[in-house]
């Protein structure tokens, strides 16, 4: 079994690319392995620095294994005249095959069959002809051309190719790079031809080259460095984004400590992490009290600052972006977040749509509703609309105008110190929250408001405009406002229904197609954040998914109650109830019609009739007060009688009457118990699986 080692050389990749681009690079390797037959048995690992993307491969064969080929042809009688000789589709066949008329054998079937070997080829040769295209195929958000209009295309120049079996170069080129035995050290530390012979001496090179290929070593040397250097008392702000951000910027990173004014702790923390993490990529420091530092901890891609040039020099840069900061600061106090307003209606939210007044005004329209529909006291009721009527009023500064990534978070600065009230800068603050799947949720009930209310009507506006998202694009990030809706909803606990949001949003005939759409973002919410599995997914949606709150509540009630005894059991006899509605014309067929329990049969229709009746108004109470899971285990006693009826009733009769009959209780039974979940949706715990 052999070893084989892949690096790909390039120009700096932008480090938020690395890690997809790697497992985009391992799943093409081995799909291009199993089809060449080559992947049993094989490990992979991938790693990666700004300058390589790279892939190792432990236990390939040397060759393919042979393989037993039968070519199939047409058959004998077509093959052959009557005299037995051969007829043009049978000397076609045998030229196909590449075997003389003679060897040509008969199957079972009667047709011409040819059994033959096919040998195996060297895994260097076959890994020669698939290496570009695995390469070249690497998904990145954008790619390049770096030769010539009509050559490859990739995310940065390819510079080096090492691509070695057991030590042997396996040889291929790409926009005229040779791979070779030849890797590179670090730009300005290394060396510029470092030769390997394999995965055996591959890391030990690039490290006595300053290079440490290990993301994991580099984020230890990172964090090992930064615990040296931090003065006794403090420590660092956590920022695990800028952590890995820096450990995929450098091949040798070094934490160098740096100092600047105290004076500028005078600015306000939010402001100058900012300018840190975003501008600077610099770590904060803090005291035991989370109160921030005037020290920082910068990373650089060199060996070390013995002279501590590079702190001063980082301290220069971060004094005078400080520096510019405060002059923003109070350039903008010079005119209130209120008298700004009017100003908004020169700066366009979208051509299509309209400008941030116009925007601003649907947020106080949908931000009064939804106050109204939470029950918010008057106070807070006025301040989701003071929020939402100057939200968009820091677009407007000096500040945000140079530093883009502090929208919301300057409104709300500039809001407490302009006297506006806590709820209403908390509120302008968190406004533009969750950012993500991950992101802290507004963290006030009149944030929350306002933050459901602008997303309300960016989706709202760019749907009447005909800017939905298609297959993968969507340049407004349209999917991620719809999923933070959901997760406030979710997660703040808001009643509110999909259909009243869609409403409000104003998408004019978009208005279903955006229902849709945040069934779909409630769907993948059950699946990614409560880790709901596909099949409680599937059967709470299709009981109804109108109210995401209530959904969520369902979806976890469904999965406390599928372990009891008589629950599965249950769920595969409401399966075989919708069945056979389905195949009597539907549910709805029936499910309409009056149903007259006196023409029950004795016995186990009626038996059933009596537990149905007996839970109806049980399980009504438990929903009422949404105890779901009391409700679906009550559902789930069910279980003795729907066996019985089974057992005893035929309920396709031939009698049309008793049919019918049947038919329509069966389908009122349906109807009542499968508004928490459809348990015909559920699959049984052997085949079911997490999402």
């Amino acid at each position: 079994m052999a070893d084989f080692l892949l690096e790909i050389g390039t120009e700096e990749i932008p480090d938020w690319m690395i890690e997809g681009a790697l497992v985009d690079l391992e799943r093409r390797f081995t799909g291009a392995l199993e089809g060449l037959r080559l992947n049993d048995g094989v490990t992979c690992e991938t790693e990666a620095t700004p300058r390589r993307l790279v892939l190792i491969a432990r236990g390939l064969a040397e060759r393919q294994q042979d393989r037993r080929e039968i070519l199939k042809g047409p058959p004998r009688s077509v093959a052959f005249d009557t005299d037995g000789n051969p007829t043009k589709a049978g000397e076609g066949f045998a030229r196909r095959a590449g075997v003389s008329i003679d060897q040509l054998q008969t199957a079972a079937d009667g047709k011409l069959m040819v059994q033959r070997t096919i040998e195996g080829r060297p895994t260097a040769a076959v890994l020669a002809e698939v290496l570009p295209g695995v390469i070249l195929g690497i998904s990145f958000p954008k790619t390049m051309y770096w030769t010539r209009k009509s050559g490859p295309r990739f995310i940065r120049p390819i510079r080096w190719i090492v691509a070695l079996l057991e030590g042997q170069v396996v040889g291929f080129e790409i926009g005229g790079v040779a791979s070779s035995n030849q890797t590179m050290g670090h730009r300005r530390l290394g060396s510029a031809n470092v030769a390997v012979t394999g995965v055996g001496d591959y890391r030990q090179k690039l490290k006595q080259n300053y290079v440490l290929l290990s993301a994991r070593e580099r984020r230890k040397k990172i964090l090992d460095g930064i615990q040296e250097l931090v003065p006794e008392g403090l420590r660092v702000r956590e920022n695990p984004g800028l952590l890995k951000t820096l450990v995929y910027f450098t091949e040798f990173p070094t934490a160098i400590l740096g100092a600047f004014e105290p004076e500028f702790l005078d600015l306000p923390e939010e402001v100058l992490e900012t300018v840190m993490q975003h501008h600077q990529r610099y770590f904060a420091i803090e005291d035991g009290d989370g109160k921030l530092q005037p020290r920082f901890i910068a990373v650089a891609n060199l060996d070390g600052d013995p002279a501590g040039e590079i702190a001063r020099g980082h301290a220069r840069v971060l004094r005078a972006r400080f520096n510019d900061a405060r002059f923003f600061w109070d350039a903008d106090q010079k005119q209130t977040l209120a008298e700004r307003a009017g100003s908004l209606k020169r700066v366009t939210f979208h051509a299509k749509i309209g400008s941030y007044f116009e925007k601003t005004e649907h947020n106080r329209r949908i931000a009064k509703e939804l106050a109204a529909l939470a029950g918010l006291d008057a106070e807070l009721s006025r301040a989701a609309d003071r929020a939402a009527e100057l939200a968009k009023t820091d677009l407007t500064t000096e500040m945000v105008g140079e530093f883009p990534e502090l929208q919301g978070i300057v409104g709300g600065l500039y809001a407490r110190h302009q006297g506006e009230g806590e709820d209403v800068a908390a509120a302008i603050r968190d406004h533009y929250k969750p950012a993500g799947a991950r992101d802290a949720l507004p963290s006030t009930a009149a944030g929350q408001i306002v933050a459901i209310a602008d997303k309300l009507s960016t989706l709202g506006g760019l749907f009447r405009a005909g800017m939905k998202p298609t297959g993968s694009k969507d340049p407004f990030a349209l999917r991620r406002a719809a999923y933070g809706v959901i997760r406030i909803l979710a997660e703040c606990e808001l009643p509110f229904s999909i259909a009243k949001l869609s409403e409000l949003a104003a998408a004019g005939d978009e208005t279903r197609s955006l229902e849709e759409f945040f069934a779909e973002r409630l769907r993948r919410y059950l699946a990614e954040a409560p880790r709901h599995r596909y099949d409680e997914v599937n059967a709470v949606m299709s009981a109804s998914s109108d109210v995401p709150l209530d959904v969520v509540r369902r979806a976890a009630a469904l999965a406390q109650t599928r372990g009891t005894a008589d629950f599965e059991a249950l769920a595969a006899s409401f399966k075989r109830i919708k069945n056979i509605l389905k195949q009597a014309g539907g549910a709805e067929k029936f499910s309409s019609r009056n149903f007259d329990p006196a023409r029950l049969a004795p016995g186990a229709e009626a038996g059933l009739y009596r537990s149905f009746e007996q839970l109806q108004s049980q399980v009504a109470g438990l929903k009422q007060k949404a105890d779901y899971q009391g409700a679906l285990t009550a559902i789930a006693s069910l279980r003795p009688a729907v066996d019985r009826f089974f057992d005893d009733v035929l309920v396709m009769d031939k009698d049309e009457d008793v049919r019918n009959s049947r038919l329509t209780f069966l389908a009122h039974l349906l109807a009542e118990f499968s508004t928490i979940a459809d348990f015909a949706e559920i699959v049984p715990e052997a085949s079911a699986d997490r999402s």
